[in-house]
């Protein structure tokens, strides 16, 4: 208790003593769960209908149409990286896969601003694996922790990939990028994504059958090892203005924030917390008990006061305006791309029906 008497003390409201009500309308789980099955269901939508299309190219015309989902771009993160590295160098928005960049961009913007807020409201492998530790809560009564000696060697796991994904990405000049995504296997990269997972072999089989099982002990144990999606918006979310930060004069030193924390971040033994493995998913902040001693808000400038209240009270953010912010950003980074008309790939229907049927021969 720090020495010091804590008798008297407010309920946060919309709490029940540190459990999360999670169908109370006003709390952050509530629109962080709602943002997730939306991003879901949509990206559901997108998977479903990307499959149809890919099969009216394979079936020369005589299956359904379904128009191209755009939104298939959000699944290209080297091409959003090297097309990245083609607009700094040229100015210019590439000639194909601009929306993978675009996308990219919003989710690097969302982390500058919101922490690695993309991986725990929007990113439907991030829900998946979140599914699946209830799941597992609920089977073993608890999640597992592996011992720091193990845990710290295997956080460094997805900057390894994510080192080796940026030279891919990022060591062509922009010519040679330019002349990679207009070469056959760069026009339907797309395709050949998803003939990744329909043509899935024995070995990436048993990878995603392990890694699924190891999410019902360990929360998130994609996301915490072996994401370098998460790795590089870890990094961008250090400059990050927002950041979960603890009153401890209110503090009641209970633990429920380190107990509930996604990410397994000591909470409680912090006034800030800075770490790059922080998602911004105020689960923490659900779970304290105490009102305002928890907040995901802005840093306080020495002296600065208004209303008699510090400003870290004033700028913290509810989930209705987190859900708000990060669906605005990335609504914004689609609705620029619409106006580019870049949303839309400019590749032409009969390139698509030649090169296609002969996808799993490109690039072999």
């Amino acid at each position: 208790m720090n020495g010091k008497k804590r008798t008297r003390w407010q309920r946060r409201p919309g709490t029940t003593g540190g459990k999360l009500p999670w169908n109370d309308w006003r709390n952050a789980t509530t629109w962080r769960r709602a943002t997730q099955f939306l991003l879901l269901s949509i990206n559901i939508y997108i998977g479903i209908t990307f499959y149809y299309w890919v099969r009216y190219f394979e079936t020369a015309g005589t299956s359904v149409y379904i128009p191209r989902p755009g939104g298939i771009e959000g699944w290209l993160p080297i091409a959003g990286l090297m097309n990245i590295r083609y607009t700094l160098e040229t100015g210019y928005l590439p000639p194909v896969h601009a929306a993978s960049m675009l996308l990219l961009v919003a989710f690097i913007l969302i982390s500058l601003l919101l922490k690695k807020s993309f991986c725990s409201w929007l990113c439907p492998v991030g829900t998946l694996s979140e599914l699946i530790g209830n799941v597992g809560k609920k089977l073993f009564g608890r999640h597992f922790r592996l011992p720091r000696w193990l845990d710290i060697p295997l956080l460094g796991l997805k900057y390894l990939l994510l080192s080796f994904f940026l030279y891919i990405a990022l060591s062509m000049p922009a010519q040679g990028i330019q002349y990679f995504l207009m070469s056959a296997y760069g026009m339907i990269i797309d395709v050949k994504m998803l003939d990744f997972f329909r043509n899935i072999g024995s070995a990436t089989l048993i990878f995603v059958i392990v890694i699924s099982v190891m999410s019902l002990f360990i929360r998130n144990a994609w996301c915490r090892y072996l994401c370098p999606y998460g790795a590089l918006l870890g990094l961008f979310s250090l400059l990050s203005p927002f950041k979960i930060r603890r009153n401890a004069d209110s503090c009641i030193d209970c633990g429920k924030c380190a107990k509930n924390c996604p990410s397994a971040i000591p909470v409680d033994r912090l006034i800030q917390v800075r770490t790059v493995e922080c998602t911004g998913c105020m689960t923490c902040v659900e779970s304290c008990p105490v009102a305002s001693t928890l907040t995901f808000s802005l840093k306080t400038p020495p002296g600065s006061q208004e209303n008699s209240k510090p400003l870290w009270r004033q700028t913290a953010l509810s989930g209705v305006v987190m859900a708000m912010l990060v669906l605005s950003i990335l609504f914004s980074a689609i609705g620029f791309a619409v106006y580019a008309k870049v949303w839309d790939t400019p590749i032409p229907d009969h390139m698509y029906f030649q090169l296609i049927p002969k996808a799993r021969m490109i690039g072999h």
